[in-house]
């Protein structure tokens, strides 16, 4: 039963960074699709950004050019970097990885298309 484990959630203040990682139990991250998606309250879940099996990776447009999405497979971990954050960055945080896929927008592929999630992780941007 393949695990993943977040960490580096918290609360900054707008313009400040964090620095996401999810730990898989197993060697999952390689071929896979893997992606950071995020749920605000009352709001629904939406994919951040991913990577597919290909490596091909894509940012929700309100993202772009601020977050960064690796991977480290030997390493087993997937990483978000997140710069110059917003109040409306705020939000539980869930890394997830699924199998093969190619896609040109990873990072619309639905919720339910993944297998495996996190526990998830706040960010609070005040």
């Amino acid at each position: 039963h393949v695990q993943l484990v977040e960490s580096g959630g918290g609360s900054v203040q707008a313009g400040g960074s964090l620095r996401l990682s999810c730990v898989a139990s197993g060697s999952i991250y390689s071929g896979a699709c893997v992606g950071w998606l995020r749920q605000a309250p009352g709001k629904e879940r939406e994919g951040v950004t991913a990577i597919d099996s290909d490596g091909r990776i894509s940012y929700v447009d309100s993202v772009e050019g601020r977050f960064s999405i690796s991977k480290d497979n030997a390493k087993n971990t997937l990483y978000l970097q997140m710069n110059s954050l917003k109040p409306e960055d705020t939000a539980m945080y869930y890394c997830a990885a699924g199998g093969t896929v190619k896609a040109d927008l990873p990072h619309l592929l639905p919720a339910t298309w993944y297998n495996y999630w996190g526990q998830g992780t706040q960010v609070t941007v005040s």
